[in-house]
């Protein structure tokens, strides 16, 4: 697989991971059975997905962008689809975990 590939399937992993989140908080605690299936669908495609970039990608380097990619979008989806709040000090931490997966990917060999 190329190293391009890898990194198109790493991205939708992530994305994929940000939907399951939102699919799981639609179940309402596993309450509602089609928002459960499709998270049960989701979270199977997320690590399938990631499995595959991980043939080519460094884990340490993948599973951090994996796992940012579905914190920063959970965050920015829970704001506009539940309207969480995302204050000033919200956007700093995030902020903060952005620069933190872009300086492992700089730092990664």
């Amino acid at each position: 697989m190329s190293h391009t590939m890898a990194w198109l399937l790493l991205v939708l992993s992530g994305l994929l991971d940000v939907a399951w989140a939102l699919a799981t908080k639609k179940a309402d605690g596993y309450a509602n059975w089609g928002w459960t299936a499709l998270s049960l669908v989701l979270l199977g495609a997320s690590v399938f997905t990631l499995g595959k970039a991980l043939s080519a990608l460094p884990l340490g380097m993948a599973y951090v962008v994996w796992t940012g990619i579905g914190a920063v979008g959970s965050v920015l989806v829970g704001t506009l689809v539940f309207q969480e709040v995302l204050d000033f000090q919200r956007m700093a931490f995030i902020a903060i975990v952005v620069v933190g997966i872009i300086g492992l990917n700089l730092s990664t060999p």
